[in-house]
């Protein structure tokens, strides 16, 4: 039995999906029993998130009663903040389990868990257990919240790690950013990619134009590279997705001339629909990626991809086309390239395979639980 623990985001986003995939991973294909013990941020208010910051979590005792009734013999935590903390590992611990920790961000370290400044910037600033320029810029955009978290995070950091029996993270370029802040534990994690269930048998049939970006609409995305280079490229963009920069990035799309599409939100059916239709999919984070699930859903959908030469994206070398964080002429270049190569679609069906089949994360994710047994 494999008791899952995760504090749900106040915004859900790529994080809840990938616990929900895996949830469905160890049932379907490592053929064990596993349930969910969640938290929600929206539900606990600013208060009482506060007080599980610097407390440490709270009501512990909750995760030791599931451990116990559920017969768990690993908890496989995800977020704990703020509602778990470092207690509701100690409490799993106590009532016998072994603890896997996963570390789909960086906020051992970081406020935010992206590694990206209120500019919208890479940074690195805080390290280890300093914590203070986080909250000197005020990355929580609240200045309790910053003074909580950094708090925390210096307060309750290396305990977190230290009741953890393995930690995992979704790419060799997260581990080497956690070890470049100083993450306590980061140097032996494991490395386990996120699970894509749906890959496509075959390319999308049918004719297909224009170029998408599926994204959450902030700053460190790029987004606006995306759009200006669409306009060199002579590709018209649809864009899915909401987020805090949406309205800019109208006024930047509008002010370009280029042919931009902004469909909100949409659901999964709908941005299947979508990627059938695009010739290319573009990732042009300008951030440090974990992983880059958007670049790996398209690729499964037979969806050729170009991307910023970043964090885990750069990984995608020789599977998808790469340029530059910000250069918009060099991601038209990219696109056009991706989108013009013989069985662009097969090739990308058969790279999506060989990294995040569900028969190709699995083992590893075996190998993870028998090394915290």
């Amino acid at each position: 039995m494999i008791l899952f623990l995760h504090n749900r985001y106040r915004t859900p986003g790529g994080e809840e999906r990938v616990v929900d995939d895996l949830l469905w991973l160890v049932r379907e294909h490592l053929g064990e029993d596993a349930e969910l013990l969640a938290r929600d941020s929206a539900r606990v208010g600013r208060a009482g998130a506060a007080a599980g910051l610097l407390r440490g979590g709270l009501q512990p005792e909750d995760v030791g009663s599931a451990v116990r009734l559920t017969g768990a013999r690993i908890v496989h935590a995800h977020n704990l903040l703020p509602g778990l903390g470092w207690r509701a590992l100690a409490a799993a611990r106590a009532a016998g389990a072994r603890v896997v920790l996963h570390l789909h961000n960086y906020r051992l370290v970081c406020a935010v868990g992206t590694c990206v400044d209120p500019s919208g910037a890479d940074c690195t600033r805080c390290h280890g257990r300093d914590t203070l320029p986080g909250v000197r810029l005020n990355c929580r955009r609240s200045a309790p919240e910053a003074v909580s978290y950094g708090a925390a995070l210096a307060l309750w950091q290396r305990r977190m790690v230290e009741h953890a029996d393995v930690l995992v993270v979704p790419s060799a370029a997260a581990r080497d950013r956690l070890v470049a802040l100083g993450a306590p534990g980061a140097r032996d994690a494991h490395v386990v990619g996120h699970p894509v269930r749906d890959i496509a048998a075959t390319p999308p049939a049918g004719p297909r134009a224009g170029a998408l970006v599926a994204s959450r609409l902030a700053r460190e995305k790029g987004i606006e590279v995306a759009i200006d280079a669409c306009r060199i490229a002579g590709l018209a963009l649809t864009i899915c997705g909401d987020g805090p920069c949406a309205e800019e990035l109208r006024a930047h799309a509008a002010a370009s001339g280029g042919d931009v599409t902004f469909a909100g939100r949409v659901d999964l059916e709908t941005l299947a629909r979508l990627r059938a239709g695009a010739r290319v999919a573009l990732v042009p984070s300008l951030a440090h990626e974990t992983f880059g699930l958007a670049a790996l859903e398209a690729l499964a959908a037979g969806l050729p991809v170009a991307a910023s030469d970043v964090g885990a994206l750069a990984e995608l070398s020789g599977d998808a086309e790469l340029a530059a964080p910000g250069d918009a002429e060099g991601l038209a270049q990219a696109a056009l390239r991706a989108a013009s190569a013989d069985d662009a679609g097969a090739r990308a069906i058969a790279a999506a395979r060989r990294r995040v089949a569900p028969e190709v994360v699995a083992p590893a994710l075996r190998a993870v639980y028998a090394d915290a047994l």
